[in-house]
């Protein structure tokens, strides 16, 4: 096979299989080559890899390692990126009753979607991450959006028992400003023990479903190792429980009256 040909599979490879650890010996068998010509093959997609900045190759001695493919992505474009949805965002006809704003055109945009979970990818870069924790509903694509680059599963916490997924565990919590009792329910097969795990919410304003995420994680003694939030409100800032989390895109002002609202980017891209 030539070295052409190989680049082209095995750049296929690593970009279909993200954080996969694979031994040099799966390459040389599936592409009939060498040892030494594959690891120059993949000198050459690991520069190139981060040339394009969209991660690198990392790769592990010993008779347990090999090569994996980390993503991460370049951070002015996800800026130059996050500014067009901020502009998009400042639409007055997508204020909602009770300050939220209506994204779920872009939540549902698939190459919008790409793009968050890429910016959230980078951001958890140096974070060991088993499984990526969201609550429905909305924020449930961004989840999977972040889980293909991760390559681990998504587990979505319910607000509602349902019959066929087992026995689950519940636990009631606060809601944020509002004060109100709400329930949140995990099956117990959908998240194993002691996990590291990551928080993705779309809209978060005081903090109270993020908060409620937590201590139901904890019945699991699954460690939170990241929060990120598509979107907060940076008015709730005063009011908000939670400190340590990424946010893409902050909302501000919203008034419906004067159709007003202020959005700008997150605390990711102030870092």
């Amino acid at each position: 096979m030539k070295r052409s040909d190989r680049l082209v599979g095995l750049t296929n490879y690593f970009i279909n299989h993200p954080r996969k650890l694979t031994q040099l010996t799966y390459f040389t068998d599936r592409f009939q080559a060498s040892k030494s010509s594959i690891s120059e093959d993949l000198d050459i997609i690991n520069d190139m890899f981060e040339k394009e900045g969209i991660g690198s190759l990392e790769r592990l001695a010993g008779a347990a390692g090999g090569t994996q493919y980390v993503p991460k992505f370049d951070k002015e474009k996800s800026l130059s990126f996050i500014k067009k949805i901020c502009k998009e965002l400042q639409d007055p006809s997508r204020i909602l009753p009770g300050g939220y704003l209506y994204m779920s055109d872009l939540l549902g945009s698939p190459s919008i979607l790409k793009e968050i979970g890429k910016a959230f990818v980078s951001a958890f870069y140096d974070k060991k991450i088993d499984a990526v924790v969201t609550v429905e509903t909305k924020g449930i694509p961004i989840a999977y959006a972040i889980a293909e680059y991760l390559n681990v599963p998504v587990v979505i916490i319910r607000r509602n028992m349902r019959v066929t997924e087992g026995s689950s565990v519940s636990i009631n919590y606060v809601s944020g400003r509002s004060q109100r009792i709400q329930t949140m329910v995990l099956p117990k097969r959908n998240l194993q023990e002691g996990l590291n795990v990551c928080i993705i919410d779309d809209f978060m304003k005081a903090g109270g479903t993020v908060t409620g995420m937590i201590s139901l994680l904890e019945e699991f003694n699954a460690t939170v190792v990241g929060i990120g939030v598509f979107a907060e409100a940076k008015d709730e800032e005063d009011e908000r429980i939670i400190n340590e989390y990424i946010s893409l895109v902050k909302v501000a002002n919203v008034d419906a009256k004067s159709k007003r609202i202020d959005v700008s980017i997150g605390s990711f891209y102030n870092k």
